[in-house]
Protein backbone atom coordinates (compact mmCIF):
# COMPACT_ATOMS: atom_id res chain seq x y z
CA UNK A 1 0.00 0.00 0.00
CA UNK A 2 1.71 3.36 -1.24
CA UNK A 3 2.38 6.28 1.54
CA UNK A 4 2.03 9.81 0.68
CA UNK A 5 3.05 13.32 1.49
CA UNK A 6 0.92 16.15 2.47
CA UNK A 7 2.90 19.42 2.32
CA UNK A 8 1.95 23.12 2.53
CA UNK A 9 1.85 24.92 -0.92
CA UNK A 10 3.80 28.01 0.58
CA UNK A 11 2.76 31.42 -0.82
CA UNK A 12 -0.26 30.14 -3.02
CA UNK A 13 -4.02 31.42 -2.02
CA UNK A 14 -5.61 28.79 -4.82
CA UNK A 15 -4.92 25.32 -7.01
CA UNK A 16 -4.64 27.95 -9.85
CA UNK A 17 -1.28 30.04 -8.00
CA UNK A 18 -0.09 25.79 -8.05
CA UNK A 19 -0.78 25.29 -11.76
CA UNK A 20 0.71 28.58 -12.97
CA UNK A 21 4.06 28.39 -10.17
CA UNK A 22 4.36 24.85 -11.76
CA UNK A 23 3.85 25.55 -15.64
CA UNK A 24 6.93 27.90 -15.31
CA UNK A 25 9.19 25.85 -13.92
CA UNK A 26 11.63 23.12 -16.22
CA UNK A 27 10.89 19.63 -16.37
CA UNK A 28 11.39 17.23 -15.02
CA UNK A 29 9.10 18.85 -12.02
CA UNK A 30 10.24 18.57 -8.70
CA UNK A 31 9.68 20.13 -5.25
CA UNK A 32 13.16 20.54 -2.60
CA UNK A 33 13.01 19.85 0.58
CA UNK A 34 15.39 19.64 2.89
CA UNK A 35 14.76 16.86 4.93
CA UNK A 36 14.83 13.08 3.09
CA UNK A 37 11.93 11.08 3.55
CA UNK A 38 13.00 7.72 5.41
CA UNK A 39 10.06 5.91 4.09
CA UNK A 40 10.64 6.89 0.36
CA UNK A 41 10.68 3.14 -0.72
CA UNK A 42 6.73 3.14 0.39
CA UNK A 43 6.28 6.44 -1.52
CA UNK A 44 7.78 5.72 -4.67
CA UNK A 45 5.00 2.64 -4.59
CA UNK A 46 2.63 4.75 -6.42
CA UNK A 47 2.79 7.79 -3.48
CA UNK A 48 1.58 11.13 -4.11
CA UNK A 49 2.17 14.68 -2.18
CA UNK A 50 -1.20 16.06 -1.17
CA UNK A 51 -1.20 19.93 -1.38
CA UNK A 52 -2.65 22.12 1.44
CA UNK A 53 -3.98 25.25 0.27
CA UNK A 54 -5.56 27.95 2.28
CA UNK A 55 -6.07 25.14 5.41
CA UNK A 56 -7.76 23.00 2.62
CA UNK A 57 -6.01 19.85 1.37
CA UNK A 58 -7.40 20.47 -2.34
CA UNK A 59 -5.13 18.54 -4.65
CA UNK A 60 -2.10 15.66 -5.00
CA UNK A 61 0.58 14.70 -7.54
CA UNK A 62 2.59 11.29 -8.22
CA UNK A 63 5.54 10.98 -6.63
CA UNK A 64 7.73 9.28 -9.41
CA UNK A 65 10.95 9.25 -7.80
CA UNK A 66 13.13 10.72 -5.02
CA UNK A 67 16.79 11.95 -5.32
CA UNK A 68 19.63 13.64 -4.23
CA UNK A 69 19.48 17.51 -4.99
CA UNK A 70 21.42 20.76 -4.58
CA UNK A 71 19.31 24.05 -4.04
CA UNK A 72 20.59 26.91 -6.28
CA UNK A 73 22.89 28.19 -3.00
CA UNK A 74 24.80 24.88 -3.22
CA UNK A 75 22.97 23.60 0.07
CA UNK A 76 22.52 20.11 -0.12
CA UNK A 77 18.90 19.07 -0.26
CA UNK A 78 16.74 16.17 -1.22
CA UNK A 79 13.96 16.78 -5.12
CA UNK A 80 10.95 15.14 -4.82
CA UNK A 81 10.00 14.36 -8.66
CA UNK A 82 6.96 15.37 -9.40
CA UNK A 83 4.23 13.69 -12.66
CA UNK A 84 3.23 17.55 -13.46
CA UNK A 85 -0.65 16.49 -13.50
CA UNK A 86 -2.77 17.77 -10.74
CA UNK A 87 -5.65 15.76 -9.34
CA UNK A 88 -8.24 18.13 -7.52
CA UNK A 89 -9.31 15.63 -4.34
CA UNK A 90 -12.04 15.96 -2.10
CA UNK A 91 -11.06 19.36 -0.04
CA UNK A 92 -10.65 18.34 3.36
CA UNK A 93 -9.38 20.93 6.52
CA UNK A 94 -6.46 20.51 7.95
CA UNK A 95 -3.89 21.66 11.22
CA UNK A 96 -1.53 23.91 10.16
CA UNK A 97 2.41 22.35 10.59
CA UNK A 98 5.52 22.50 9.49
CA UNK A 99 7.27 21.25 6.49
CA UNK A 100 5.57 17.67 4.78
CA UNK A 101 4.29 14.57 7.05
CA UNK A 102 3.59 11.26 5.74
CA UNK A 103 -0.27 10.19 5.26
CA UNK A 104 -1.04 6.82 5.21
CA UNK A 105 -3.46 5.81 1.92
CA UNK A 106 -6.21 5.06 4.69
CA UNK A 107 -6.54 8.39 5.16
CA UNK A 108 -5.88 9.95 1.58
CA UNK A 109 -8.99 11.70 0.90
CA UNK A 110 -10.35 10.41 -2.73
CA UNK A 111 -9.90 12.15 -5.88
CA UNK A 112 -12.50 14.25 -7.53
CA UNK A 113 -13.24 12.63 -10.47
CA UNK A 114 -13.74 14.75 -14.41
CA UNK A 115 -17.34 16.01 -13.96
CA UNK A 116 -18.26 15.58 -10.51
CA UNK A 117 -20.73 18.27 -9.08
CA UNK A 118 -17.90 19.32 -6.72
CA UNK A 119 -15.22 20.35 -9.59
CA UNK A 120 -17.61 22.40 -11.26
CA UNK A 121 -18.10 25.10 -8.05
CA UNK A 122 -15.88 27.47 -8.28
CA UNK A 123 -12.78 27.16 -5.92
CA UNK A 124 -13.32 29.67 -3.42
CA UNK A 125 -16.78 28.12 -3.02
CA UNK A 126 -15.71 24.76 -2.38
CA UNK A 127 -12.99 26.02 -0.41
CA UNK A 128 -15.66 27.39 1.97
CA UNK A 129 -18.24 24.84 2.08
CA UNK A 130 -14.96 21.86 2.64
CA UNK A 131 -14.40 24.23 5.75
CA UNK A 132 -17.93 24.24 7.03
CA UNK A 133 -17.56 20.36 6.40
CA UNK A 134 -20.09 20.16 3.69
CA UNK A 135 -18.31 18.60 0.83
Amino acid sequence: MPLHLIKLAVGAQTLDDVKRWQASRPRPLKHQTRNTPRRAEEILDGGSIYWVINRLLVARQRIVGIAEGRREDGTACTDLLLDPTLIQVQARAVKPFQGWRYLPASDAPADITAGAAPAQLPEALRRDLAALCLL
